[in-house]
């Protein structure tokens, strides 16, 4: 796990920073429908798929890497990983569980598949323990589809992003799934937001299926 120590003192984001963090503290979510056609023509794992994605787009724009370290320390993550919800059925209950990223799809499957393998059936909130500091959150809420979903985050020094999915619907040829992006005024503005879901739909599009064999 790797980063970097901002010196906010010669930070470009300085003003703003301390604008979204002491003056007005704010978060903001923004949800968008994402075009999954591609990943439903190739008959990839939608969950997956989509873990890979997000996880690729957010290791290519820093405003989503940028966090407090547990001693306050205000660091630029180098990567950041996954950590996903997994239902139970029989309890209505979830857990969470992290995964190694690789920029190679079928090794990130490969991952997943296993850790879902070893992890996916203990019903305790964090399945997989030790999560390293380099994790954002992923959720999804495949019974519904919305057109809008805000999480109420009561500390505003969490600076990660949260991203929850919604159920995915055919809209002619096209199949389209809610997507909710939260985020921290402090170090993303709309602009950021707005490019990284036009290169996650890039992305996307982009996804070959992965060759396991």
């Amino acid at each position: 796990m790797e980063y970097t120590v901002i010196d906010k003192e010669n930070w470009a984001r300085k003003e703003y920073f301390e604008h979204y963090i002491n003056v007005v503290p704010c978060t903001y979510s923004m949800t968008t429908k994402i075009d999954i056609t591609h990943i439903k023509q190739h008959k990839l794992k939608l969950y997956p798929a989509l873990l890979y994605c997000i996880t690729k787009t957010v290791n290519r724009h820093e405003q989503f890497r940028t966090a407090f370290r547990a001693d306050g320390t205000l660091v630029l993550y180098q990567k950041l990983l996954p950590c996903f919800t997994v239902f139970h059925q029989s309890t209505k209950t979830f857990s969470n569980i992290w995964t190694e990223f690789c920029d190679d799809y079928a090794v990130f499957y490969r991952n997943y598949t296993e850790d879902i393998a070893r992890f996916g059936s203990a019903q305790t909130m964090m399945a997989k323990p030790n999560p390293p500091e380099n994790i954002f959150t992923v959720s999804m809420i495949p019974w519904v589809s919305f057109e809008g979903f805000n999480l109420m985050v009561q500390s505003f020094s969490y600076l990660l992003p949260i991203f929850t999915l919604g159920k995915y619907l055919r809209t002619g040829t096209q199949y389209l799934i809610p997507l909710a992006v939260q985020v921290h005024h402090a170090v993303c503005d709309g602009y950021h937001a707005s490019c990284f879901i036009q290169d996650l739909q890039q992305e996307i599009n982009q996804l070959c299926a992965p060759k396991l064999a």
